[in-house]
């Protein structure tokens, strides 16, 4: 049975190769404009910025240098239930100078389609273990996040050679470039 977490909370995870599930639904009362939600990955060092360019994972880069994080590809409308866009992790090949891995969600285009996490419902973060399908830890964004166009739903970090999940569900107004200058 899945723990479910609250914003702050923090869960080991044992499971070596699992995937991180993240889901949304847009509102009935959305702007006219089709919604399309972007999930990205900051793989960082210690020192809390990108290990390299090619560490930064999202659609128009699908793989981590060691092949231990990849993203399935890009869900342009977010419809239907379950898991919008999913992340495979193995953590047996993630390298060594690895300190964090960052999960954050955008919305394209924002600005220009007048678009903010307050016009989206049903959101989370989730991670099921590839051995046995077994969903280990659930976050589900229940904020209103009614002026930011992203957030960061959560991340895994390493301590003392162990990897937790944090549930962090933090939100600002701005993009994917926001996280770039943060990370980078």
């Amino acid at each position: 049975m899945a723990i479910n977490l609250e914003k702050g909370q923090r869960q080991s995870i044992a499971a070596p190769k699992f995937t991180v599930g993240l889901g949304w639904d847009t509102n009935n009362s959305a702007t006219g404009e089709a919604f399309d939600l972007d999930a990205s990955i900051f793989i960082l060092g210690a020192n809390g910025k990108l290990v390299s360019d090619s560490h930064f994972i999202f659609y128009n880069n699908l793989k981590s240098p060691d092949e231990a994080v990849t993203h399935t590809g890009d869900n342009l409308t977010g419809q239907g239930d379950g898991d919008d866009e999913k992340i495979v992790i193995d953590l047996s090949k993630i390298a060594p100078e690895v300190a964090e891995i960052t999960f954050v969600v955008t919305i394209h285009q924002a600005d220009t389609r007048r678009q903010n996490f307050g016009q989206i419902r049903n959101s989370f973060i989730r991670i099921v273990d590839n051995s046995n399908s077994t969903e280990l830890v659930k976050y589900e964004l229940d904020e209103d996040f009614s002026i930011e166009t992203a957030v960061e739903f959560g991340r895994l970090y390493k301590r003392n050679n162990e990897w937790k999940f944090e549930a962090v569900g933090s939100g600002l107004k701005g993009g994917l470039q926001d996280f770039l200058n943060k990370y980078n």
